[in-house]
């Protein structure tokens, strides 16, 4: 019996944790990687060590490999467009990444469609950007390089023109947005295979801190039911109209006046899914290689009432393993996911899932489980 061959591109953790999803399946997995101790490369038998961005790397990598996906959005789009011609299956495919890759493509799709989006326009200079805030109230406005940005870098609150200068010292398109008076931010996660069946996980809190998702609570929080099931059909119907194939995640603004506004698209598994892996009865991670090799996708339906993930993030104490007797004496129920990473302040090196049916208690175990791990609090 052969079983396919799922060449990921990018060998991040989101790579190391959809491999992981594929081993129960019999699914190998082949790696292009930047280096050899990239989170990914560490776990994967098979591991090639190369630039995504040349193509003949790429062609040479896709030899053998039964569909290509990727753990990031930054393989230049005429690479694909050359994979495809060469009839390699790549999912998803440009004409949809190319959403998740530029800012201001994703912006002029959305709004041909209909999407609800914050107001925005492409602007030349500062000058151009103080003229935007003009129309849309005044500053401050938000800034975003249309290219390359990620986890709250690209991104710029700016207050005055003279403070705008920044973004267009990068030398490539900016695209200006009104800054949204939101109450949080949401996420809803979809997954949706080639012959289009699709399946909508639980709309989930997302909060950020200084730009990076830090906390993300499943389902969110008193969220009206009529506002989940509207964000849950508008991911579904992004995904159908920008032809997804994989994991899509659309966080959204709720805005004071009960809307949602779609704020970002990833087309990979994501943050804001880390929680499915315990919490859902088919993980985002799994589904997403059922998707890529077009099999029937698994139920996404929560496994316990509330489920929430924390982000752990290196602090100043390196040996992070030292900490697991503590934490896994005072949580039996934790699951703690690590990613093979050197600590470094700030860098995202794992999450802890946890569960159950009282929120405040779900919510304080995965809080002090994380800031455990980290070093912030020795108690």
């Amino acid at each position: 019996m052969t079983f396919p061959v799922v060449g990921m591109v990018g060998g991040g953790q989101l790579a190391r944790m959809t491999h992981e999803a594929g081993i129960p399946l019999g699914i190998k997995f082949k790696l292009l990687s930047d280096t050899p101790q990239d989170s990914a490369a560490q776990v994967v038998s098979e591991v090639v060590i190369g630039d995504y961005r040349d193509l003949d790397t790429l062609r040479a990598f896709a030899r053998g490999c039964d569909v290509i996906t990727f753990d990031h959005e930054h393989v230049p789009t005429e690479h694909l467009r050359a994979l495809e011609a060469d009839g390699i299956p790549v999912r998803p495919g440009p004409d949809a990444l190319v959403h998740a890759q530029d800012k201001g493509v994703m912006r002029a799709k959305l709004t041909e469609i209909g999407a609800p989006c914050p107001r925005h326009r492409i602007v030349k200079d500062p000058a151009d950007a103080a003229a935007f805030a003009e129309e849309t109230g005044g500053f401050p406005v938000i800034l975003k390089t249309v290219r390359g940005g990620y986890d709250g870098k690209g991104v710029w609150v700016v207050r005055s023109e003279a403070d705008a200068a920044e973004p267009f010292r990068a030398g490539v398109a900016v695209l200006a947005e009104e800054k949204v008076d939101f109450v949080r931010e949401l996420a809803a996660n979809i997954v949706r295979s080639p012959h289009g069946q699709a399946v909508a996980y639980p709309v989930v809190e997302s909060i950020q801190v200084d730009g990076v998702c830090d906390t993300v609570i499943a389902p969110a929080p008193e969220l009206d039911e009529r506002l989940a099931g509207e964000a849950q059909q508008l991911a579904l119907r992004i995904a159908s109209e920008l032809g997804v194939v994989g994991h899509l995640a659309v966080e959204l603004f709720e805005t004071r006046d009960g809307r949602i506004l779609v704020n970002e698209l990833a087309m990979r598994p994501h943050n804001s899914g880390h929680w499915t892996q315990d919490g859902a009865i088919t993980s985002q991670f799994a589904n997403h290689v059922r998707a890529v090799l077009d099999l029937p996708l698994g139920d996404p339906r929560p496994r316990a009432t509330w489920t929430v993930m924390c982000n752990v993030l290196g602090g100043d104490f390196p040996d992070m393993y030292q900490a697991y007797l503590h934490c896994m004496a005072r949580d039996p129920q934790l699951k703690i996911h690590m990613y093979g990473k050197d600590v470094k302040p700030g860098r995202k090196v794992g999450h802890v899932n946890t569960y159950g049916d009282d929120l405040a208690d779900v919510r304080e175990r995965a809080r002090h489980a994380a800031d455990y791990l980290r070093g912030t609090i020795t108690e």
